[in-house]
């Protein structure tokens, strides 16, 4: 039995498709794109056995093409939301008692139906819902999905494999078993990967799970929930529901046997769970766990030692790269005086070079922002920034919602370091880069520290390793993926463990064993083969 452990197929990252012109996968994920767009899909709750259409609909639309419907969805009840927990509690014994190696193949089917068969009807629903071009779809809704069911796997045996010692005359041993009660995933729009492993986490270590993706990524999480009835995951073990989230999470969150959340989404609601959990304390079985990733606002700083065009290029992917709307994405920059000028000229002839639009023409390197209040808020700051006297748009600054909710790109310059857009979470195509003396490099990164309540992902460019080692320490604590010479964006699973700390969220590494050890509850076991039948110990005499 010992040597099973060994037997996890290995966990290798999935390699990503070019989709380059000409290649087969650039034609059949076009073609299933278009085939996609013109079909009507109507998604119910998915609970226990049954799929429930509730009749209280709302419908699902392209962000880059807002007025096209790709179908509706069905919305919960608060009489839903307490079916489903009941379902999902109903499966829990049965599921608890899977052996690992049962359950962990029902994740590497789904990795493998994902590499294949599925790869480019997620792809093309993640275009269509969160208006992603087809290498960022390429890169989250398959190759991550992938990489996160693979990777589990070998973490989950990784951890039960981890066993204390054993003194002679005994066999001590550490049991890991699921959380009493169930488990409440709360999932962002803006990554199709995440959606499934917030739910998939818990479960893979023996957990049930009710899930609320987010209202604007419904389309492709029902792809999601399609790869695992065909990868063979038993009813009930999550249930789905949509519909208003203050009520269903009112209702699971007063529910005795509520045992934990897996979140990623904006710091405030993370801050009002939190609150709605202590509140609750007294109603739970136990102590719930809370696990969440949140907000960033993620930073660039360059020394002068630095090459500007690597710094203009990462600057250029970390900030634009879908629209800004990765947790990751580079949002502030900090650039020495003596490298401005020719940072500016960069930025300017590269940025003119992006193109924007519809995900159906793979030339667009920029595509929609999420919604009309995400593209609002985003052109407030847009025209604060024209009005002000200490910031200046240099590049972009236009915006349009005629069609889809469509921002250029944009680049504002400020001469103050605390300039709203430089401390402010705006999730869009908008970089704010402040521009200081080179002398002041060391006192910069004082401000880089204290500017935000953020500490997501950080990048650091320089060619002078006392300054890389420098900055590394004086930023040890605003970033929790930190990044030396690259952008800040990209995390891969099994390489970067995902999570920052603050205001970012609990740091709990999603893609690492650090995630799977927040959904198991370890009972330590130790077995006597010969027990003692005097009480009296040698010093007694």
């Amino acid at each position: 039995m010992a040597n099973a452990f060994f037997n996890v197929p290995t966990a290798v990252n999935e390699p990503v498709k070019s989709y380059a012109p000409g290649t087969p996968e650039r034609e059949e994920l076009l073609a299933m794109y278009k085939k996609m767009y013109n079909e009507q899909v109507e998604v119910p709750l998915y609970i226990g056995k049954e799929e429930i259409k509730t009749g209280d609909t709302a419908t699902m639309h392209p962000p880059h093409d807002h007025k096209h419907v790709l179908g509706t969805y069905h919305k919960a009840s608060k009489e839903h939301v307490e079916l489903a927990i009941e379902k999902a509690l109903a499966a829990k014994e049965e599921w608890a008692n899977t052996s690992w190696e049962h359950r962990a193949s029902i994740f590497i089917k789904a990795a493998e139906l994902l590499a294949g068969p599925y790869r480019a009807k997620m792809n093309a629903a993640t275009m269509l819902a969160q208006s992603k071009n087809v290498f960022q779809a390429e890169i989250d809704a398959a190759c991550e999905m992938i990489d996160f069911f693979r990777f589990n796997a070998q973490f989950m045996t990784d951890i039960y494999k981890n066993q204390p010692e054993s003194a002679p005359g005994m066999w001590n041993r550490m049991e890991y078993r699921p959380l009493e009660g169930f488990v409440y995933a709360v999932s962002p729009f803006n990554f199709t990967s995440i959606a499934a492993n917030l739910f998939a986490s818990p479960a893979m270590m023996g957990n049930v799970c009710v899930w609320k993706p987010s209202d604007h990524q419904i389309y492709s999480a029902k792809v999601i929930v399609d790869l695992f009835k065909e990868a063979g995951l038993p009813d009930g073990v999550v249930t789905v529901v949509y519909g208003d989230p203050v009520m269903i999470t009112d209702t699971v969150m007063t529910h005795k046997e509520f045992s934990g959340i897996h979140f990623t989404g904006s710091t405030s609601i993370f801050k009002s769970l939190w609150k709605k959990a202590g509140e609750n304390m007294d109603v739970y079985r136990t102590y719930p766990r809370i696990v969440g990733e949140t907000g960033g606002k993620d930073f660039i700083w360059s020394h002068p030692s630095a090459n500007m065009e690597e710094v203009g290029t990462a600057i250029i992917r970390g900030a634009f790269e879908y629209q800004g709307q990765k947790c990751s994405a580079a949002s502030r920059a900090y650039v020495p005086a003596s490298q401005w000028d020719s940072m500016k000229a960069f930025l300017e002839r590269e940025i003119a070079t992006i193109k924007m639009g519809s995900p159906e023409d793979p030339s667009n390197f920029m595509n929609a922002v999420i919604h009309e209040g995400s593209f609002d808020k985003l052109a407030s700051y847009i025209d604060g920034a024209k009005a002000a006297d200490d910031a200046e748009i240099i590049i972009g600054g236009g915006y349009d919602k005629s069609v889809g909710y469509f921002v250029e790109p944009t680049v504002i310059v400020t001469s103050n370091p605390q300039y709203t857009t430089m401390c402010t979470e705006l999730f869009g195509p908008v970089i704010t880069i402040y521009v200081y003396e080179d002398a002041d490099w060391k006192e910069i990164l004082k401000t880089v520290d204290a500017t935000s309540d953020y500490a997501l992902t950080g990048a650091i460019f320089s060619k002078d390793r006392y300054a890389i080692e420098y900055a590394c320490k004086a930023l040890e604590n605003a970033a929790g993926n930190f990044y030396i010479n690259d952008k800040p964006t990209g995390a891969v699973v099994g390489q970067q463990p995902f999570g920052g700390a603050r205001g970012s969220g609990t740091n709990d590494k999603a893609g690492s064993v650090w995630n799977l050890l927040r959904w198991v509850s370890n009972r330590t076991i130790k077995e006597t083969f010969v027990p003692p039948t005097d009480y009296r110990y040698p010093f007694l005499g």
